[in-house]
């Protein structure tokens, strides 16, 4: 078994998950005086591991957790990519989608 290790785009630590597209949105803080002071909502990112079936691999993924269960929902990461368009995935996940596809319709 080996561990297939997916990034966010260019850098490792990157605010925006892979399967969802959800990223930091800004507006303000409101206090009770009705002052206004800008702050940033941050998506929240967990590092996820998921067992590929067709491939045999370990897959470790930085995803939001309403991203994870839409996997779980989904009946796993094989499944989820399979069912996903490429049009909503990041370049990595589209490389994987494009193996498991290969994989499963051979």
């Amino acid at each position: 078994m080996y561990k297939l290790y997916i990034v966010n785009g260019n850098r490792d630590m990157s605010k925006v998950c892979p399967l969802t597209g959800k990223k930091i949105l800004y507006g303000n803080h409101v206090s009770h005086a009705n002052n206004k002071t800008k702050r940033r909502f941050m998506p929240n990112l967990q590092n996820v591991s998921f067992m590929s079936e067709v491939l045999g691999a370990q897959l470790k993924i930085r995803l939001s957790t309403s991203a994870v269960r839409s996997v779980e929902k989904n009946g796993g990461i094989d499944a989820y990519l399979l069912k996903t368009s490429a049009d909503d995935l990041s370049v990595k996940l589209k490389k994987i989608k494009r193996i498991l596809e290969a994989k499963t319709f051979a």
